[in-house]
């Protein structure tokens, strides 16, 4: 069996079959031992965990990264295009699952489902009525990003009689109306998804500029990676009224988020569960093995990461 290093944890579904076919270590494993740091050809990861220069480096026969998730801002690429070592991800399996999530997070936030469920647990539905909430028939929604999940969502969401309009990069000349303009995007809309890439270029993309131009009416839905909110200024917008509310799967420091977050009514907060279906993780995990079957029976990956320069910065917004 082929040694690997892994990093983070995994679900059970998952770790079941990668110890199934490798033989993996935890990093605290490779510390005092030589001949174990020597034996590591790959590691094993999710999007959401860091891979640094510094473990790289002290892996001499690292040749591949096999990563489970769409996102790699959080993998030095820059380090591991100098070390040669391939770095793979596993996109368009989680597509529906994310795309599934957005969706019900959106209606959640509008709807003010969690709010109502708390309602009807305290007891509060003998006393008076729940507060009317919005339909989202009618309402102009902006996609940031449309990739892969993003093309999911606008799909999923179209039955529901919104006006879609989408931010990235490139015109992609789509069936879809395109806005150059991200913060004219955001004054157009009722609903803004993000859905980008993170990285270094996409850092607090959404601040508050695009929050005063959402306006008080407006709802933010972020699925893609928390760095690409500033968390503090949409935390003053929920505050104060600002924007109507937000629908939140990702976070800075997760799971350590904000304690501001827990006192707030207009935020729904899930704890970056876009991909987590046992289906979706399973499918995962099978391509990010086959990345590293294939990578050690001939030098190539299925799925390498789609930054074409190795940049690291994700800058792809379409």
């Amino acid at each position: 069996m082929i040694d690997l290093l892994q990093i983070g944890s995994f679900p059970t579904i998952a770790s079941d079959l990668i110890i199934s076919e490798f033989r993996c270590h935890k990093v605290e494993e490779i510390n005092g031992d030589e001949d174990l740091r020597h034996r590591i050809a790959g590691i094993i990861t999710r999007g959401n965990y860091s891979v640094s220069r510094e473990i790289m480096e002290r892996l001499p026969n690292l040749g591949v990264i096999a990563s489970m998730g769409v996102g790699y801002d959080l993998i030095d690429l820059e380090a591991a295009r100098k070390l040669d070592v391939i770095v793979t991800n596993t996109p368009d399996v989680l597509n529906d699952a994310v795309a599934e999530l957005c969706v019900g997070l959106l209606f959640a936030v509008i709807r003010q489902l969690p709010r109502a469920d708390q309602f009807v647990r305290d007891g509060q539905w003998k006393l008076q009525p729940f507060p009317l909430a919005s339909t989202l028939k009618g309402k102009r929604v902006g996609i940031v990003g449309l990739g892969r999940i993003g093309k999911e969502i606008a799909a999923r969401l179209a039955p529901f009689g919104v006006t879609i309009t989408y931010h990235g990069r490139t015109n992609q000349n789509v069936n879809l109306q395109y806005e150059a303009n991200l913060t004219q995007l955001a004054h157009d809309s009722d609903v803004l998804i993000v859905i980008a890439p993170g990285g270094a270029s996409t850092h607090h993309l959404i601040d508050a500029t695009i929050f005063n131009a959402l306006g008080k009416n407006g709802f933010l839905v972020n699925v893609a990676r928390g760095s690409l909110v500033d968390q503090d200024a949409l935390i003053y917008a929920l505050q104060n009224g600002m924007i109507a509310g937000a629908a939140l799967d990702v976070f800075n420091n997760e799971p350590n988020i904000d304690e501001r977050f827990l006192s707030l009514t207009n935020v729904v907060l899930a704890p970056h569960i876009g991909s987590s279906t046992n289906e979706t993780r399973l499918a995962m995990a099978r391509l990010a093995l086959d990345n590293l079957h294939q990578f050690f029976r001939d030098g190539s990956v299925l799925t390498p990461v789609a930054d074409e320069k190795w940049l690291g910065e994700a800058k792809d917004l379409s």
